[in-house]
């Protein structure tokens, strides 16, 4: 593939306006309306990926039964009030069936040494399923915390938001209701200690959180050494009578915001979030009895914290979404709604330049060349010399000299800062627990956040952003959850509480940088303590290979990476001047030299709505250069809120055929926009099935090619319709949809 086969050439295409009649909805799953259903409630009148509006979270008494529920229309969880608190179902309100088969404690807190089931109820003979009537029939368990009360209101923002980039407008806090459950001990144990079980639900999305706070309204110290905050005997998602190599668990995506060193949902659930076999659970035909289908909710160590007279503790967040299909694509819609909810600030995406020096000239250019095409925030990267951690107030000055030249021109400036992948000294790296001494850790050498350095870094950055007036914060090797078993650092006192108070650190500057409006990119999972993005998911070798490789892998990764992530939440990469490597065959400079190619990174990458690092010492050259960079940001900056909508994975790259994506979001006047590439050096033409159920779209869609004239289409009985798409030799295309 040549630089000159990448660039446009002329199209002639017609929208077809025959449509084929399916049978699926969207991507090939039931509307909530269609779908089947096993228990009492009434079927959900819409989908609510489509029209979240009617499902409003609300908690019902129930004096006659002695039951609470919590329901927005979608997922629904029942709790008996006497002779104890204890939720008895959890119930997927879109497919009818009930997630709980036995009832647990609603959490276990180990208090002083001593282990206490909070609320629970006790006598289930057969922990297969629980049926209305045995659940009336058991009983407490005296030695529990018994339950005091119940009190509701309306969600509260876990910190504050400063909102400073153009985002969806979601609000925050997120809308929905709080029920919290109130347990005391028994009479004359722990006196004054109570704990919150505190729930949230959310409107609009069949998502639930779950945390405690453990109170102390006594005259001494409690230790809380450990605490479980959720256990759900769950009803098995796979029933085998040997043990396969791996199970299914249940349809529940489970994730809290004590997460760290991840790169996806899934990885960021490993911390906290255990499926494990229940031994109660006598009645299952695995023979021996290993079916992962008791949730667990917990911190892998400690967290070993004193709670003072007076003082409360709060325990991470734990948030569980009911999946109501098994298609892929619906789930990954479902995450994202999530992630869109409970963390809105994932939805700012403004357009970067890294840029590869600190020098006061070089940085002015480059603010000049952004200003000029449209980029919104140039970063000094890594490498460009930059200091965060310096104190001198002349280099503070120059810095904010700096800061002060780009908010002239309109343009914001950030800074990298490499934390937790790099050694210090032995006084101050973490002590690994199996030797004794420094090392050990995720990345081999990291200093302990809990030493006197990590102390003092989180000062001196704060300082950095207050004296310069910077506005972002490229934050490398965050916290990977490096356990410490030193005993002289004044952050912790020993290996037990190491992590969590580590995990807190963090985290509070995480939340402070939120409420500043400090752009958070962070090669890690930290969206739910206020981060912005993460990486899109590459191999950073890749940029070294020659450039028409790039272009394919780098449409691959966005291709894969926004399967769990929006479009806002992955940053993707591009070399403008060598990385690691490559020479003159991978690099993109000098830029008019090889536009074609740096236009198919651009092209590409807005127009799957993702912000790239383009890290180099200049945006262009050339007139010719410049104008090309600036036409792609005019076309993201003009059809931005549905480029930042989520994507329906249409066909993934694969260098032989065409490929392409489509956006859709039905809030917007433009409820979808399709994208389509031919990778290779013939002409292609393909009669795409376009899924618009999840447009809003019903019965008539208008779609333009570019800034063609729109076509009116009928949609078949599964909201698709058919669209043939020509494209010549290394093109792309787009058709607006409304």
């Amino acid at each position: 593939m040549t630089a000159k086969s990448l660039e446009f050439g002329p199209m002639k295409r017609a929208l077809a306006t025959v449509c084929l009649i399916g049978l699926a909805f969207a991507a090939g799953c039931r509307s909530p309306q269609e779908a089947g259903r096993s228990g009492p409630r009434a079927a959900a009148p819409a989908d609510w990926l489509v029209t979240p509006g009617p499902y409003k979270a609300a908690v019902e008494a129930d004096a006659a039964l002695g039951t609470l529920r919590l329901s927005n229309g979608l997922v629904e969880r029942t709790f008996r009030l006497q002779p104890n608190a204890a939720t008895v179902d959890f119930r997927n309100l879109v497919t009818g069936e009930t997630m709980l088969r036995a009832v647990r404690p609603e959490a276990v807190v180990v208090l002083d040494g001593r282990s206490w089931k909070v609320g629970g109820l006790e006598g289930q003979a057969e922990q297969a399923y629980l049926s209305p009537e045995e659940a009336a029939r058991l009983t407490a368990n005296l030695e529990a915390f018994g339950f005091r009360g119940f009190r509701t209101g309306p969600i509260e923002e876990r910190f504050s938001w400063k909102r400073r980039w153009p985002d969806e407008g979601r609000p925050w806090p997120p809308t929905g209701v709080t029920l919290t459950l109130e347990f005391a001990p028994p009479a004359g144990r722990l006196p004054g200690v109570s704990v919150l079980v505190v729930y949230e639900l959310y409107d609009g999305i069949p998502l639930m959180a779950k945390r405690l706070v453990v109170r102390n309204a006594g005259t001494a110290a409690v230790h809380l050494d450990a605490f479980t905050s959720e256990i759900l005997a769950a009803v098995e998602a796979e029933a085998s009578v040997n043990t396969p190599p791996a199970w299914d668990v249940p349809g529940l995506h489970v994730e809290s915001d004590y997460a760290f060193l991840a790169d996806s949902p899934k990885t960021a659930s490993r911390a906290t979030t255990v499926w494990r076999p229940d031994p109660a659970y006598t009645s299952q035909i695995n023979w021996p009895r290993e079916t992962p289908c008791l949730l667990e909710s917990r911190p892998p160590l400690g967290p070993d914290q004193d709670i003072a007279s007076g003082t409360t503790f709060e325990t991470f967040t734990t948030w569980e979404l009911a999946f109501d299909s098994t298609d892929r694509e619906r789930r990954g819609l479902a995450l994202r709604r999530m992630y869109r909810t409970v963390a809105p600030w994932v939805t700012e995406n403004p357009v970067l330049m890294h840029l590869r020096s600190s020098d006061p000239q070089a940085v002015r250019a480059a603010v000049d060349q952004a200003a000029a095409t449209g980029f919104e925030i140039v970063i000094l990267s890594f490498g460009s010399g930059l200091d965060m951690e310096s104190e001198d107030p002349a280099c503070l000055a120059a810095m904010k000299a700096l800061a002060d030249y780009a908010h002239g021109k309109g343009i914001e400036i950030g800074g990298y800062s490499l934390l937790a992948s790099r050694h210090i000294d032995a006084a101050t790296d973490v002590v690994d627990p199996k030797t004794g001494r420094p090392g050990g850790a995720a990345f081999g050498s990291s200093p302990c956040l809990g030493s006197a350095w990590g102390e003092a870094y989180f000062r001196k950055l704060r300082n950095f952003f207050e004296k310069t007036g910077f506005d972002l914060l490229e934050h490398d090797g965050s916290y990977p959850g490096d356990v410490c078993a030193s005993t002289v650092h004044p952050g912790h006192r020993g290996l037990a509480d190491s992590q969590w108070t580590q995990w807190r650190r963090i985290t509070d500057f995480y939340k402070w940088c939120r409420a500043r409006g400090v752009y958070l990119n962070v090669p890690d999972w930290y969206f739910l303590s206020g981060s912005n993005k993460t990486a899109m998911g590459y191999r950073e070798t890749d940029w070294s290979l020659p450039r028409e490789r790039q272009v394919i892998l780098g449409r691959q990764n966005i291709y894969d990476g926004t399967w769990a992530k929006t479009p806002s939440m992955g940053w993707m990469f591009l070399a403008l001047v060598e990385y690691q490597g490559g020479g003159a065959a991978a690099t993109i400079e000098p830029l008019s030299e090889h536009v074609g190619f740096y236009e198919a990174h651009l092209a590409q990458n807005f127009l799957s709505g993702v912000q790239a690092c383009y890290r180099g010492t200049r945006l262009y050259d050339t007139d010719a250069t410049r104008a090309a960079v600036k036409k792609w940001v005019e076309l993201y900056k003009r059809y931005r809120a549905i480029l930042d909508s989520d994507i329906i994975h249409l066909r993934r790259p694969d260098g032989r055929s065409m490929d392409g994506i489509l956006h859709v979001n039905p809030a917007l006047p433009v409820r979808g926009l399709a994208v389509f590439y031919n990778p290779t050096d013939g002409e292609l033409a393909e009669t795409w099935t376009l899924p618009l159920g999840y447009t809003g779209l019903t019965d008539v869609a208008r779609i333009a090619e570019r800034d063609g004239r729109p076509e009116s289409c009928r949609l078949d009985r599964s909201f698709k319709i058919r669209l043939p798409v020509r494209l010549g030799p290394g093109e792309r295309t787009w058709f607006i949809i409304q």
